[in-house]
């Protein structure tokens, strides 16, 4: 954003001063242009009024040393022509060679000829490498009986004006380079607040409420603007707090009356007659399903308060974790396959990577029906990609964009124990990490039947 104002800045400046600069810099050149021919003007109208005399008289010697010593001492050849047109005095091969190299001469000749004064044509131009012609007709009154031409090359008119052009230009780099001076820190003044206000949001969606922007810093309306954020995160911590609050307060009340309740019903469980056996195995079913989602209230209220992401080493996850896992198959008479490559770093999502894998772990376990469940580890440069996947019975594509939402069963685990919370859970972390879950098809089934059901991890990788 920095360099975007910037870009949007310069060129308004370049417009502006190129506004300026133009117009200023064609009156410059005009204004060379005109004195040069104001200058060369002049000159002929002086050497018409010698040449005057000279034709007249007969006596031309002293008007063309003149004119030798005006060659000589600036370069431009003068040249006296008769009515007829032909060359009276000046320097050898001057005015022909012009004829060739100069359209214009012929015309400004014939009209200083018939009396007419040169005037300026206003289309010269520096880049024009063409001479300025400039005749005067010579005699008095209307009797005319000759012209003097001048033949000037503009090379150093045109040199200063190029010089001219250059100091304007440098001059106009001047403001553009002190606009650019001030605007970088101004801006950075300006936008500094809004990176800290951009990263105060990017800690947030992480899950750190805690965090605030810089109320400080920057103009006025800046500093309103984080203010007013800082307000609006103070009261979404407090209702957030209030919440976890209020569920883990109401769950831990709920145990004790609930855990009682079972007890007393249990306790009847001696006084009970054949017929009344059912009900009362259900509703011992029912109060163990509802302690189970007591706790699994507390479990997330208690998780969802730790929303600080970390760097982790996988080979310590593992290493921790992978005994226990293969204890846990074992009993099952299941088999366990971990593959993960040496070395790779992550961010931990809060709670622990550990808690997340022991989860997938156990729903494989329990839910699956599998022979096999792996896990597999993978990274492609920024991410890494853990797959936890099995050889069961798997889920109905139509039915996995369900599985990560809170208390969603399948069907055919409705008499399984569980509280439909552990994988919303679970993808509510690993997105706290700036990660993801998916769910996708696991392990070939041993029938060839189809795929079990595989859990996909995504977390950054952390640079060692």
């Amino acid at each position: 954003m920095h360099r975007r104002l910037l870009v949007v800045l310069v060129p308004l400046a370049v417009l502006l001063v190129a506004a300026l600069g133009v117009p200023l810099g064609v009156t410059v050149a005009e204004r060379e242009m005109q004195e040069t021919y104001v200058d060369r003007l002049n000159d002929v109208g002086r050497f018409a009024s010698l040449a005057e005399t000279a034709l007249t008289t007969g006596r031309t010697e002293a008007l063309r040393q003149e004119l030798s010593r005006y060659h000589d001492l600036y370069g431009v050849p003068v040249v006296v022509i008769d009515v007829s047109g032909a060359v009276l005095l000046g320097p050898a091969g001057a005015y022909e060679e012009a004829a060739r190299s100069e359209p214009a001469l012929d015309r400004i000749v014939t009209a200083a000829l018939a009396g007419t004064r040169s005037e300026p044509s206003g289309e010269w131009a520096p880049w024009d490498d063409s001479a300025l012609v400039v005749a005067e007709p010579v005699g008095r009154d209307s009797e005319v009986v000759g012209a003097v031409v001048t033949i000037s090359d503009l090379s150093s008119t045109r040199d200063r004006i190029l010089l001219r052009w250059g100091r304007l230009a440098g001059l106009g780099l001047l403001p553009l380079v002190a606009l650019a001076a001030v605007a970088w820190p101004v801006s950075a003044w300006v936008l500094r607040p809004v990176r800290k206000l951009d990263a105060a949001t990017a800690r947030i969606s992480e899950g750190d409420l805690t965090i605030r922007a810089d109320s400080e810093a920057g103009p006025v309306e800046l500093r309103r603007l984080a203010q007013s954020f800082n307000t609006m995160m103070d009261a979404v911590e407090n209702a957030v707090q209030r919440q976890r609050a209020f569920v883990s307060d109401a769950s831990h009340q709920l145990r004790n009356p609930l855990t009682s309740l079972r007890l007393a019903v249990e306790s009847l469980s001696p006084h009970l007659t054949d017929p009344g056996r059912p009900v009362f195995d259900v509703a011992v079913d029912e109060l163990k399903a509802m302690q189970r989602m007591l706790n699994a209230l507390q479990a997330s209220a208690r998780m969802e308060s730790m929303r600080t992401a970390s760097p982790v080493d996988l080979d310590a996850v593992l290493a921790t974790r992978v005994d226990r896992w293969r204890a846990l198959t074992l009993s099952a008479g299941q088999a366990l396959l971990v593959s993960a490559p040496p070395g790779l770093r992550l961010l931990e999502p809060p709670g622990g990577l550990g808690s997340v894998l022991d989860e997938l772990i156990s729903n494989a376990l329990r839910l699956s029906d599998a022979s096999v469940v792996s896990v597999t580890a993978s990274s492609d440069g920024s991410v890494v990609t853990i797959v936890v996947a099995d050889d069961g019975l798997g889920i109905e594509v139509a039915d996995r964009a369900k599985v990560l939402g809170r208390f969603w069963r399948s069907p055919r685990h409705q008499n399984v124990p569980g509280t439909g919370l552990g994988l919303a859970i679970c993808a509510d972390l690993v997105g706290a990490a700036g990660g993801s879950v998916r769910l996708d098809d696991g392990l070939p089934r041993p029938d060839g039947s189809g795929f079990g059901f595989a859990a996909v991890v995504a977390l950054p990788l952390v640079e060692a």
